[in-house]
């Protein structure tokens, strides 16, 4: 299950993210975990030190293994060099699973164990100096939608992706990939202000989208988020100790985590492992095209010298059964 948590900077998105992780991984449940915010700060909230994060390796600095690993045989992609964000996957490219070894991971992931488990943690990394007023930050991201793009992944296992702050992600195709979006909201105008666009920008694409209310302490909180988010507002998350203490560099056990604040982990969960009965591959593919020719046709195309609608292997679906060559 592929699960995106989205929200207004400074909402708790990362936070939140970090929780359902630990909450997964609590039961035991394979996640691979991405930050994938132009703020890493992802690692730190699953109990990281500065340092520790700070080494993470940068997915965006191995793109061109990530490439060269995710082309395969597929006799469309010709070379590294014609492979954008966007390229889907065909007859012969290698596909991604959430419990495998390969050179994606060996190169970009780093096993995290937490006092009950341990995830795969993945970080699309930093902006660096080098990149200031040369490079979009995009561009770093785009090693994360390719991934996604070439991922199979099944019921009972979870890619969890913190997202950029506020409406970035609508600035690629990556809003489409996931089964279920989480929007973190707090009970304010500007918090339920992203939510509003968000939701604007997704339903054209059937985006499965539900609002986590946080930061909410009393009555009429809860029934602000309500009156402006519907049905769509799923469970509210109020104050915790826990969290806190955990923001201070003193972690307590995830079995000390408030028991509300628990249950509504469990709601969280419960919504994302029913996204599965809705899944769609045939649409996911569909889309994941859709995005791949509109940004051949604006920039891919004179990028590479390349015509990158050809990438497309129309009688292609990523699913679950889905074959990937086997290594000679």
């Amino acid at each position: 299950m592929k699960i995106a948590f989205v929200g207004k900077g400074g909402s708790g998105k990362t936070t939140l993210s970090s929780l359902f992780i630990r909450h997964l991984a609590a039961a035991r449940i394979p996640v691979v975990a991405v930050d994938a915010d132009i703020n890493q700060h992802l690692g730190v909230a699953l109990g990281m030190d500065e340092a520790e994060a700070a080494a993470l390796p940068a997915m965006g600095a191995h793109l061109p293994l990530i490439k060269d690993y995710l082309r395969g045989s597929n006799p469309r992609i010709p070379s590294t060099e014609t492979m954008i964000k966007t390229t889907p996957p065909g007859e012969g490219s290698q596909l991604l699973r959430v419990c495998e070894d390969n050179p994606v991971y060996d190169a970009c992931a780093r096993p995290l164990p937490l006092d009950e488990g341990a995830v795969r943690l993945m970080a699309t990394g930093p902006f660096t100096e080098a990149d200031l007023g040369v490079a979009c930050y995009h561009s770093k991201v785009g090693a994360v939608e390719l991934c996604l793009n070439h991922l199979v992944d099944g019921r009972g296992e979870y890619v969890v992706v913190d997202m950029t702050a506020g409406s970035d992600s609508f600035a690629s195709g990556m809003f489409t990939r996931f089964d279920m979006t989480f929007l973190v909201a707090e009970p304010t105008r500007k918090g339920v202000a992203v939510y509003r666009q968000y939701k604007e920008y997704a339903q054209d694409f059937g985006v499965p989208l539900k609002v986590v209310g946080n930061k909410v302490q009393g009555p009429d909180d809860l029934a602000f988020l309500r009156a402006e988010a519907g049905e769509d507002l799923l469970v509210c998350v109020g104050h915790s100790d826990w969290v806190r203490t955990m923001e201070k560099g003193r972690p307590a056990p995830f079995a000390l985590l408030e028991e509300a604040n628990r249950r509504a982990l469990e709601v969280l969960h419960g919504t994302a492992d029913a996204s599965y009965e809705h899944r769609d591959w045939e649409r996911y593919t569909r889309q994941m095209v859709h995005f791949h020719l509109k940004n051949a046709e604006s920039w891919g195309n004179a990028k590479t010298g390349a015509d990158l609608a050809a990438q497309v292997d129309p009688a292609f679906v990523l699913c679950e059964g889905a074959a990937t060559p086997q290594p000679a």
